[in-house]
């Protein structure tokens, strides 16, 4: 459901999509962490990006198997690995070249 500001009074209540929510607050632990983000490099582990996210693993996983992150199977045992830029999107932000 989707339920865009209402009373404007003293106070503004906003309901917005749980992506955009979410969205928000992982822009806002990113930016948080002080992470450079020239030093990422161009593949994440999904730990790496757990930790940069700052969600479980799990949680990872399971929007991959959404399409919310897609992953890259690297080897036969089949590892995931993200691009730097599907991640930086998730933020909302882009990489510098």
């Amino acid at each position: 459901m989707i339920r865009i500001g209402y009373d404007l009074g003293s106070k503004v209540y906003q309901y917005t999509t749980k992506y955009k929510v979410q969205h928000t607050k992982y822009l806002r632990m990113a930016t948080a962490n002080k992470v450079r983000l020239e030093e990422l490099p161009d593949l994440l582990t999904v730990k790496e990006v757990a930790e940069l996210l700052r969600v479980s693993p799990l949680t990872i996983k399971r929007w991959g198997k959404r399409g919310k992150l897609p992953a890259i199977r690297i080897n036969s045992r089949g590892d995931r690995r993200y691009k730097k830029e599907a991640v930086l999107w998730l933020l909302g932000m882009q990489v510098k070249e």
